[in-house]
């Protein structure tokens, strides 16, 4: 039973972790401060930590799925695994691929006075843009698994 709920737990923290952000905390810093690019640093930070935090968050999920429990069948093992699977592979794309892409685009207008051309600016808001979306296929994805870990109740 220990294992059942601390599953549901490290879900609930790392799910929780990432609609907070997307859903409150970045919305908030940009409505919040007047300068866009300090506000773009702090999310960026705070988006950073919440990307290791997936990983570890995903990574001990995986190991917890390795010990059987009396409520796991094999199909409903497998759909949990997935969706674990799944959500640091959004983490991955989403953080650790489009990422380092933006923030060269930011290091490049830095280096022109923090003004961004044209092209780079629609570059940014395309990556951007995909970010996003992956963000929130991560996080739906979350809700499925915290659905599916609290019907083993």
């Amino acid at each position: 039973m220990f294992v059942v709920r601390f599953r549901l737990l490290i879900t609930t923290l790392w799910v929780g972790s990432l609609w907070t952000m997307g859903g409150l905390v970045a919305p908030t810093l940009f409505g919040t401060l007047s300068d866009r690019a300090l506000a773009g640093t702090i999310a960026g930070n705070l988006f950073r930590i919440e990307a290791w935090l997936a990983l570890a968050c995903g990574l001990l999920l995986i190991m917890l799925f390795s010990y059987r429990t009396h409520d796991d069948s094999a199909p409903l093992r497998k759909t949990l695994l997935h969706l674990t699977l799944l959500m640091p592979a959004c983490n991955l794309l989403g953080y650790f691929g489009l990422q380092p892409f933006m923030a060269s685009l930011r290091e490049a207008a830095a280096l022109t006075g923090g003004v961004m051309s044209d092209s780079a600016r629609t570059q940014f808001g395309i990556l951007h843009g995909a970010a996003s979306g992956i963000y929130l296929i991560q996080g739906l994805l979350g809700v499925g698994l915290v659905l599916k870990l609290r019907s083993l109740r």
